[in-house]
């Protein structure tokens, strides 16, 4: 028998980085990024409590490989805070890029967090930016408006989703990945081992279907 999950007065979605840089087309892509926006839709209209996040860097963002003389997209180079991925330019503040989705439909979003606008840190995680001293400031926002389990979907499941799933369960969250509303960039098996860590963080992976509202 399947067990449904029913969104109460304390639960909230999570849309995560639903941006043009991360759909076809974009600097970044994710593969079928697109695909999720109708389904992240339908779910937000059965949610009292929706918030949306944007990846908002500033041009010359210590991430971008173009901000490292001699090395590409998907290299690894030592920072100050340890191993940083290097992307193409993405998500530039205030660029079409950045935008979100235009065939997103979130009118009731209480919040629009952006992450990764400190030039030399960057942020997957919803929670806490990759150097993971630096909080976001989300935690206390959700527990201020009593907000105690959380539905993410968005991109990329490997990245920026499982981070935030992660830390979303160290903050003492109870936290559901909706992953057919999520897509990966899938990096060397990097969305195998996030499904792993996700799990391993007792977080859990679900599917859409098996939200069900009263």
């Amino acid at each position: 028998m399947t067990a449904y999950l029913t969104p109460a007065q304390d639960d909230v979605l999570i849309v995560t980085d639903v941006q043009n840089d991360f759909c076809p087309g974009g600097a970044l892509a994710v593969p079928d990024g697109d695909a999720i926006v109708p389904l992240v839709n339908a779910l937000a209209g059965g949610f009292d409590h929706v918030i949306a996040t944007q990846d908002w860097h500033p041009a010359g963002h210590a991430s971008f490989a173009s901000s490292h003389p001699g090395q590409h997209a998907f290299d690894t180079v030592a920072v100050a805070y340890g191993e940083q991925m290097l992307w193409p330019d993405h998500c530039v503040q205030a660029s079409v890029g950045a935008a979100l989705h235009p065939d997103l439909h979130l009118p009731h979003a209480a919040l629009i967090m952006r992450k990764g606008f400190r030039r030399e840190i960057d942020s997957y995680s919803i929670f806490r930016e990759n150097d993971r001293r630096t909080p976001t400031g989300l935690a206390g926002y959700l527990r201020e408006r009593g907000l105690r389990r959380l539905f993410l979907v968005g991109l990329a499941t490997d990245f920026c989703v499982a981070w935030s799933a992660i830390d979303g369960r160290r903050e003492g969250f109870e936290v559901l990945v909706l992953e057919d509303a999520c897509r990966a960039i899938d990096l060397d098996g990097s969305l195998a081992r996030a499904r792993h860590d996700i799990s391993a963080a007792g977080a859990v992976l679900a599917l859409t279907d098996s939200v069900r509202w009263s």
